[in-house]
C-alpha cells in the first residue's frame, strides 16, 4: 500500500504542476493517467461503479466526484480539488488535494484551503491504537468549525486495502471517545470535505458531481493512513 500511495502522490504532484489558467480538467486527467501507467500502476477510479475517469476534478463549489472534461476550463482565481487513486499488486492508495488556480485567488478561498488541510492533519494526529473513529472525526470538526466553515456530512472517509472502499466509514465529525477503536494494522482514508458555507450538498444530473447546495466554495484533502503500533504512518506522502 505504501507503493500504491507513492504512485498517487507522484500523480498528484504532476497534476499540481499542470494546474494553471487555461488548462482543462481533461488536461489534468491526461497527465495523471500517463504518470500512473508510467509507474507501472493501474488507475483505481476508472470504471469503478461506472466512473469514467482516472481523476475526480471538482471546481469551486463542486465538493467531490467531478468528471474531467475538455469543456471545463480553469480560470484565474478558481480552486480545483483533485482526488486520485492507484492500484499496485492488488492494493490501493487514495489521496486528494485542492489547488489554487493562478496567483489571484481570493483570501477566503486561500483560508478555506489552509483550514481544510489543517483539519486533515489534525485528524491524522488523532490516529493511534486504542483511539476511536470519534476521536478522528472530532479533531477534524474542531479545526473546521473554529474557523466558521462546515464539514460535509453526506460523504465520509473509509477503510482501504485490497478494495477501494472498505469498512469502517470514517466521518469527518463526531464525539471524542465514541465509535470503533483503531487497531494496529488498520488502514483508513481520512478526507475532510469542507464548505465555506453550509454543509448541505446536491448531486448534479450527471449522477456523480456533488456541489455545495448554497453555491459556496468547497475544498477536499485526503491521505491514506496506516495505524501502527506507536501511532500512524501516512502512506500517500
Amino acid at each position: 500500500m505504501r507503493r500504491a500511495g507513492h504512485v498517487v502522490r507522484q500523480a498528484l504532484n504532476v497534476v499540481r504542476n499542470a494546474v494553471k489558467p487555461g488548462a482543462t480538467t481533461l488536461d489534468l486527467e491526461n497527465v495523471a493517467e500517463a504518470c500512473i501507467r508510467d509507474l507501472g500502476a493501474r488507475p483505481a477510479f476508472k470504471g469503478y461503479h461506472g466512473f469514467p475517469c482516472v481523476l475526480c476534478t471538482s471546481v469551486n463549489s463542486e465538493v467531490v466526484h467531478g468528471i474531467p472534461s475538455p469543456k471545463r476550463v480553469l480560470r484565474e482565481g478558481d480552486i480545483v480539488s483533485v482526488d486520485c487513486g492507484a492500484i499496485v499488486d492488488g492494493f490501493y492508495g487514495d489521496a486528494a488535494i485542492t489547488v489554487p488556480v493562478g496567483d489571484r485567488v481570493a483570501p477566503e478561498a486561500t483560508r478555506l484551503l489552509r483550514v481544510t488541510e489543517a483539519s486533515l492533519h489534525a485528524g491524522i494526529a488523532a490516529v493511534r491504537p486504542g483511539a476511536t473513529l470519534g476521536d478522528v472525526g472530532a479533531a477534524v470538526q474542531k479545526v473546521v468549525e473554529a474557523e466558521g466553515f462546515s464539514v460535509v456530512r453526506d460523504f465520509v472517509g473509509h477503510g482501504i486495502g485490497s478494495h477501494m472502499h472498505e469498512e469502517p466509514q470514517v466521518p469527518n465529525f463526531g464525539v471524542a471517545g465514541r465509535g470503533m477503536k483503531l487497531r494496529a494494522g488498520m488502514v483508513i482514508a481520512i478526507e475532510p470535505m469542507v464548505n465555506a458555507g453550509k454543509p448541505d450538498v446536491l448531486v448534479l444530473d450527471d449522477g456523480w458531481t456533488a456541489v455545495a447546495a448554497d453555491g459556496s466554495l468547497s475544498a477536499h484533502f485526503e491521505h491514506t493512513v496506516a495505524v501502527t503500533d506507536t501511532g500512524s504512518r501516512i502512506l500517500t506522502e
